[in-house]
């Protein structure tokens, strides 16, 4: 007994657009540090818990940041899961420059995400 099957239709593709949305910018400048003076203040004189802030609320452990280059790593995560406009480069520039400020940005933006 043999059994035959006679296919009536070729298989669909079926396509998936996705659109990617538009870019923002930081919620604050780069050198806005006392629109929020804690974390201004924690900022220039206890950096370390600051930024051992920043990686927690982020969602990182509490000690990446003393790790050798994870806090450009964290401001490139920080910009790419928020859609905010930049590149890799431009986050090397603010940290490797002007730390501080760099990082009181990430605090400040990640305060108001949240």
């Amino acid at each position: 007994m043999t059994y035959q099957e006679t296919i009536m239709s070729q298989p669909q593709i079926t396509v998936t657009s996705y659109s990617v949305s538009s870019q923002t910018s930081w919620g604050t400048d780069l050198c806005d540090c006392c629109s929020d003076m804690e974390v201004c203040l924690c900022g220039t004189f206890c950096p370390c818990i600051l930024a051992c802030r920043v990686a927690g609320d982020f969602g990182e452990c509490c000690c990446l940041p003393y790790l050798p280059g994870t806090l450009i790593a964290l401001r490139t995560g920080i910009r790419e899961r928020y859609r905010v406009e930049g590149s890799i480069c431009c986050d090397w520039v603010v940290m490797a420059c002007v730390p501080l400020c760099g990082l009181c940005q990430m605090a400040r933006e990640l305060k108001t995400r949240r």
